[in-house]
């Protein structure tokens, strides 16, 4: 089993995209877009195959988010946060929201097939009931 076929690259790259024009443009002009750029992160979770590759890619696409924070897309560093170990939790700590975030988007993908399929069957079971022989 390749694990590489399994990736859906076109939610990878829209989704990465997404988070990063958002930062962009809430850096341009208000400070309140920041929060939209999830949603490029929970459309890469919502389209991968199951929870561990959501939970990767939404890892993935969140460093670009990495990068535009450390070139102040998201403010100045100061104090704590020029120090190497500030640098690195701050890294971390983005790499682990996008890798919570497209968890979320791939548990939302499970859960509305399994909803899907629920009621595929439900719908199903009266059919043919009063079919003539």
């Amino acid at each position: 089993m390749n694990i590489f076929s399994e990736i859906n690259v076109k939610a990878l790259v829209f989704g990465a995209a997404i988070a990063a024009a958002c930062i962009i443009i809430g850096y341009q002009y208000n400070d309140w877009i920041y929060a939209f750029s999830a949603i490029g992160l929970i459309y890469v979770g919502y389209g991968q195959p199951n929870l561990k590759i959501g939970t990767i890619m939404g890892a993935l696409a969140a460093t670009p988010i990495v990068v535009l924070t450390f070139q102040g897309y998201l403010g100045t560093f100061d104090g704590f946060f020029l120090t190497e170990t500030g640098i690195m939790s701050v890294a971390i700590l983005i790499i682990g929201v996008g890798a919570f975030i497209g968890f979320v988007g791939a548990w939302t993908k499970r859960d509305r097939v399994k909803a899907l399929e629920q009621y595929n069957k439900q719908k199903n079971i009266g059919k043919n009931k009063n079919k003539k022989k």
